[in-house]
């Protein structure tokens, strides 16, 4: 008995290793081969089975040396790009990085049997990416559905101050990733854990007397062992920031090097460091000081008698209408005051550094902020990274109240921010009383409302008006959308509803110089008619054609950059010569902890017919726990817009 048992265990364990994929090294199996399916993520077009990296400091060089593997199985045809390699390399001030020892191999089975090709010398090729970086490539021979890929590498670079950052999560799913690394003592990273995945192995020890000096120094090394298993595959989707904000990797930053004769080198610097650095740097810092040029701009008879307000308001009306944004960022390169003042036409720093001169000119009390977009990733905040910031707003003060300028969009109102800038925070220059860390939130709300009234007539036909009113960051879309079509929107309705009429259009923008934007027209177009039946859609506009969220599962949060509001209300109205008898169930949905609100609702009386429909986001960040239920949220909102039906009779 006891024997069958064995034998048992044996079948059972044969059995799981000929349905698993081989995570364990760089070794190529049948098994490898033969499975060509990956059932936990059925769109994955190739799958990382094995990755594996070891890197330190050489004892010798004293260069960073990164050993790297990787295994690869490409599952179909979408996925062979992943036998094409890039490796961007560094080179400054005549140093540079390297790559050596490479090894790469191609496996298939062919009639039956396993094949492995390698590559040869001629597909390895090396190209000029910039003035500081070169790009080594290498791709793959014999690339077939089913076939597994590895190759292996040593990379060498003689820029410490930033240790080998290991990145488990990319656009394909992986099994299994490793990294090792050994680093002395005497050289202190910040080290940090970016992403939503943990770990599955988070080892450190000491190893005593790693590197030895010919003098009798030595020093000991932090010994580190990091993995994860089952990583899912990055996927991009709507409602994000930058991707590198939520990649799973773990990133180092030189922070101390400690001599062996003693020295110590601070390489990370601190904030009252960078303010000082900041305060003379010629395209930043000097750029503050430019009252001498901008006297003459403004003639200050115009400013007599206005408020504080009125009058920031007036000099921001003033930069944004007369001085261009030439679509270019560039805030620590190529800024001059002088120069934007004589071309009419400058970069994003040149434009509001401009405006903070003249407020500043004029008693207004501003600051520079400086921050990253929404697409340049998120700042670090443990020690300043100048390099992560690419854009500068401007922060005025008036009466107690904060005011977010940017000048470069005409389309921009007083107080409000292009979306781009909406990344949760910046720095704030303060050289008086030092900088600070301030918090990016719109000041105003955003909504759309639309109030359709509509007319069923007796021929067939309906008429009726429809009046849309947007604020904040919407009433921003409908600005920059109304400028693009000449101020005239009337061509964009019929070309987007064909079937119906539109005229007599009205456009109100930004009155009382709130951010608004209001559009009236009237409407008019055929009735879907069957028999003595009329069947109309009451959503004519939809907000929400189809659901945004498509993914079996997100590992990042959902980023709206805002809070937002949705009403529609329609009204329809018939004659006596028509009876509703037809009308939609009433729904409402809740988003956990009253983050959102889905109600729809309806009145009937006599002939008249409303219906209401309503979408809060109160949050403007959701975490990734709340996905499944904001795309069931979504589903709903669909669902409710394009299957919903009003029928009606006609009377004999």
């Amino acid at each position: 008995m006891r024997i069958l048992v064995v034998i048992a265990l044996l079948f059972t364990n044969f059995l799981v290793s000929q349905n698993q994929f081989n995570t364990k090294d760089l070794t190529t199996t049948r098994t490898d081969l033969e499975l060509n399916k990956f059932k936990q993520d059925t769109t994955a077009n190739a799958l990382v089975l094995y990755e594996y990296g070891n890197a330190k400091i050489d004892e010798k060089s004293f260069n960073l040396v990164l050993n790297y593997k990787k295994k690869i199985k490409i599952l179909n045809r979408n996925g062979f790009d992943q036998a094409d390699v890039k490796i961007y390399l560094y080179n400054s001030g005549g140093n540079k990085e390297k790559i050596t020892n490479l090894i790469a191999t191609t496996t298939n089975i062919e009639d039956g049997k396993v094949n492995r090709i390698n590559l040869d010398a001629s597909q390895i090729f090396e190209e000029k990416a910039d003035e500081n970086h070169t790009i080594f490539k290498f791709i793959l021979p014999n690339i077939k559905e089913g076939s597994v890929i590895t190759y292996s590498y040593t990379f060498e670079s003689p820029f410490i101050y930033k240790f080998n950052t290991w990145r488990f999560q990319e656009e394909i799913p992986k099994l299994y990733s490793e990294y090792n690394t050994s680093i002395p003592g005497n050289y202190d990273y910040n080290i940090k854990l970016v992403g939503e995945l943990k770990l599955d192995a988070n080892e450190s020890t000491i190893k005593k007397s790693c590197i030895e000096r010919n003098n009798g120094a030595r020093a000991d090394c932090t010994v580190g062992k990091y993995t994860m298993k089952d990583i899912p595959a990055f996927i991009e989707e709507d409602y994000m920031t930058s991707a590198k904000n939520y990649l799973s990797r773990i990133e180092y930053e030189l922070k101390v090097v400690k001599g062996f004769d003693g020295t110590v080198n601070n390489i990370t610097k601190n904030w009252e460091t960078t303010d000082k650095e900041l305060r003379t740097d010629s395209n930043f810092g000097k750029q503050l000081k430019k009252e001498s040029l901008i006297k003459k701009l403004i003639d200050p008879e115009l400013l007599n008698q206005k408020s504080e307000l009125e009058k920031a308001n007036y000099i921001f009306d003033f930069v944004k209408s007369n001085y261009n944004w030439n679509n270019y960022y560039r805030i620590f390169k190529d800024v001059s005051i002088k120069e934007v003042i004589e071309e009419k036409s400058g970069n994003v720093a040149e434009i509001n550094l401009l405006l903070y001169n003249l407020l500043k000119k004029h008693g207004i009390q501003i600051y520079p902020v400086l921050l990253s977009t929404r697409d340049n990733g998120f700042i670090t905040k443990l020690y300043p990274v100048i390099s992560e910031f690419n854009y500068i707003i401007l922060r005025a003060e008036i009466n107690g109240e904060s005011y977010f300028l940017d000048a470069t969009d005409p389309s921009l109102i007083f107080g409000e921010i292009p979306f781009r800038c909406l990344n949760q925070y910046g720095r704030e220059i303060d050289f008086k009383n030092g900088s600070r860390w301030v918090n990016i939130n719109p000041k105003t709300n955003s909504s759309i409302q639309q109030k359709v009234i509509v007319k069923i007539n007796d021929d067939g036909t309906f008429t009726g008006t429809l009046t849309t009113s947007k604020t904040g960051y919407n009433a921003l879309k409908a600005r920059q959308t109304y400028t693009r079509n000449n101020q005239d929107n009337l061509k964009q309705y019929n070309s987007k509803y064909p079937d119906y009429t539109f005229e007599d259009i009205e456009v109100e923008i930004n009155k009382n110089s709130k951010s608004v934007f209001t559009e009236t027209l009237s409407i008019s177009g055929p009735l879907t008619t069957i028999g003595n039946k009329v069947y109309l859609d009451p959503f004519i506009f939809k907000i929400f054609t189809e659901n945004p969220l498509k993914l079996n599962k997100r590992t990042y949060p959902i980023d709206f950059g805002y809070k937002n509001n949705f009403v529609y209300n329609i009204k329809i109205e018939t004659s006596d010569n028509y009876k509703i008898i037809e009308t939609p169930e009433e729904k409402s949905f809740k988003l956990s902890d009253n983050s959102g609100l889905l109600v729809f609702k309806h009145a009937h009386l006599d002939n008249i017919i409303e219906l209401s429909f309503r979408v809060h986001f109160y949050n403007t960040i959701y975490s990734a726990n709340y996905y499944s239920e904001l795309k069931s949220f979504y589903n709903e909102l669909v669902k409710i817009q394009n299957n919903i039906v009003i029928v009606l009779e006609k009377n004999n």
